[in-house]
């Protein structure tokens, strides 16, 4: 399995280049630390699925 670039997803995620990031419970341990430390974290939303998938999604201020 690759390794993914959380910081490249989240980027993305920030500049609407994505809608939404899937993280499976599998995921999760690698991808928080990340998340911790991203520059704008707090406007980043996550929503709990079924089974520990979290989807998360960018709060833009605009809207």
């Amino acid at each position: 399995m690759n390794e993914k670039d959380y910081n490249s997803l989240l980027e993305e995620l920030v500049n609407k280049k994505v809608k939404f990031l899937k993280i499976e419970p599998e995921e999760f341990m690698k991808f928080q630390p990340i998340l911790m430390n991203f520059r704008q974290r707090k406007r980043i939303i996550g929503r709990a699925q079924p089974k520990g998938t979290v989807i998360y999604y960018y709060k833009d201020n605009n809207k």
